[in-house]
């Protein structure tokens, strides 16, 4: 896997919703510096606007594969790279091979695979389709978040290395069980989908606003499944 470009940026006004302005930090510039500093929280001159529901400890890093940009051309969203708001463009992963837990060696910092991304209405100000949050649903081409293990300073170009492989699910995987539509599905299958949503839960390294949100559905439908 390489990092092909890293982006940052401060918080500016997106747009307007209600005749209100919309402050995110979605809108990144290019890094062109060699390398530069990674904190618990950001790279450096990198900020959040809404810290209730972005930015954190578990969101310390917006990864995005680069592959995903034609796709996206292919289904008639003209997008380039760093408009899904990414820190890192990445190439040679996809959500398919990234486990949750799975730790990185980035420069001289340690991260850590901590959540898939849940797209908001500020991705679709940012490219200007508001279908292009279902369209991020249905596709699966959610990018992924990274927690930072250990600090250091970071190359904005280069491999980056795999250091431990976690025995647990992909992003890909936890993704289709958050969103999965259990009343859409064949009544023998619902109950293999509530384990698998099971064994995601069982994941250390899953951000806890991922399991929250998972619990909550199991928790639903198995009561309903109860009568």
């Amino acid at each position: 896997m390489n990092v092909d470009s890293v982006y940052v940026g401060e918080p500016s006004v997106l747009g307007y919703r209600r005749e209100l302005p919309v402050l995110s930090g979605i809108t990144k510039a290019l890094v062109t510096a060699p390398e530069l500093k990674l904190t618990e929280l950001n790279l450096d001159g990198d900020r959040q606007a809404d810290l209730t529901v972005h930015g954190g400890p578990d969101k310390a890093v917006y990864v995005y594969p680069a592959e995903h940009y034609a796709a996206w051309r292919e289904d008639g969203f003209e997008v380039s790279t760093a408009d899904f708001g990414e820190n890192i463009s990445l190439s040679g992963l996809t959500e398919d091979d990234v486990r949750i837990g799975d730790v990185w060696a980035w420069g001289d910092a340690l991260v850590q695979v901590s959540q898939p991304r849940s797209p908001c209405f500020k991705l679709a100000m940012k490219t200007g389709r508001k279908d292009i949050t279902p369209a991020m649903i249905d596709s699966g081409r959610s990018g992924w978040y990274l927690r930072v293990l250990r600090t250091g300073i970071v190359p904005t170009s280069g491999a980056v290395e795999l250091v431990e492989r976690a025995d647990a699910p992909t992003v890909a995987e936890v993704y289709v069980i958050s969103f999965a539509n259990y009343g859409q599905l064949p009544p023998e299958n619902v109950e293999a989908a509530l384990d698998f949503a099971d064994r995601v839960l069982a994941t250390p390294a899953l951000a806890g606003q991922w399991s929250v949100w998972i619990q909550s559905t199991v928790d639903r439908w198995r009561a309903r499944r109860a009568g």
